[in-house]
């Protein structure tokens, strides 16, 4: 609010909203100092990542700031060219994308039944699903590795290094991360499409609309903060997932980023500026989504929280 406006209220209203800045500036400024310490290490990966290895041994990130000369690209071109971090950033685009679009899909189908159709035994099949959001992912990999090895499927056609379902193939880690991220999916939609006004179903209903009618022109429609936080929340989750690939992915070919920098730890780790490139190309993806898509995560994270 500027001088003339404040100068131009009546002594008690200025008196007021004075309080009532002054009375958030805390807030604010702890706010602020957050963020600047949660930016700090990005901004510090960030800068290392351009500095010349001997600038890096003898002096701070923040020296570069001050010495633009001595920032350089060489590190991205070793870690792109002899390191094979180019492929793995597109193994890790081929492995998120279909198993963030399958969540999504199968998700909102579950949901909506969940939500809004009556059969059998709903409620506590959804309390299942529910249930299977504390068991630890640990506790799954050794029976899925078994069943995954067992499964041949003669004539199959191989998915860039396995069988469709096998280990060692991508489709097998499409399944598995969609497995895993279901439960969570589920319950975050479900909760959003109960939420929607019982009256928009029922008006479409009398108007002779059918259940698949309701989905594609009215549910989805409306839930577009929801689904995008859930596509945030997927695509991190998987982008981001060690564990699951580690196990599944016996080729070395189709190895996402988080396998490659694993390597490039355990082989190249007096090389730290390698490793601020490599880390810093990880990141590229996943903040560009997550600044895309950040007017509808507040909405998303808080869907179904208040219903009427």
């Amino acid at each position: 609010m500027s001088t003339q406006r404040l100068s131009a209220l009546p002594p008690g209203r200025f008196r007021d909203t004075l309080r009532r800045l002054f009375g958030r500036a805390p807030l604010h400024l702890v706010i602020i100092a957050m963020c600047i310490v949660w930016s700090v290490p990005t901004v510090a990966l960030l800068v290392s990542s351009f500095r010349d290895p001997r600038a890096i041994a003898s002096s701070g990130w923040w020296n570069a700031l001050f010495h633009p000369a001595q920032w350089t690209l060489t590190n991205y071109d070793s870690v792109l060219s002899a390191r094979g971090m180019s492929d793995a950033f597109v193994n890790s685009l081929i492995i998120t994308i279909p198993s963030t679009l399958f969540v999504i899909i199968v998700a909102a189908f579950a949901a909506y039944a969940f939500a809004w159709m009556k059969f059998p035994f709903r409620n506590p099949l959804f309390l299942i699903f529910v249930a299977l959001l504390v068991v630890p992912l640990q506790m799954t990999l050794i029976p899925i590795l078994r069943l995954y090895s067992e499964i041949t499927i003669e004539g199959s056609v191989p998915v860039i290094g396995g069988n469709f379902f096998g280990v060692g193939s991508y489709s097998g880690l499409w399944i598995a991360h969609t497995a895993y991220g279901l439960p969570f999916a589920i319950f975050l939609l479900r909760n959003f499409f109960g939420a929607l006004p019982r009256e928009l179903f029922e008006s479409a209903h009398l108007d002779g609309a059918s259940d698949l009618t309701i989905f594609f022109r009215i549910v989805l429609p409306l839930s577009g903060p929801a689904i995008a936080a859930l596509a945030i929340f997927q695509f991190l989750w998987v982008w981001q997932d060690l564990l699951v690939a580690l196990v599944l992915l016996g080729d070395p070919k189709l190895a996402p980023m988080t396998l490659q920098i694993t390597n490039l730890v355990n082989s190249f780790g007096s090389n730290y500026q390698v490793l601020t490139a490599a880390a810093f190309l990880s990141m590229i993806v996943p903040l560009l989504i997550f600044f895309a898509l950040q007017r509808y995560f507040v909405q998303g994270i808080l869907a179904g929280s208040v219903k009427g």
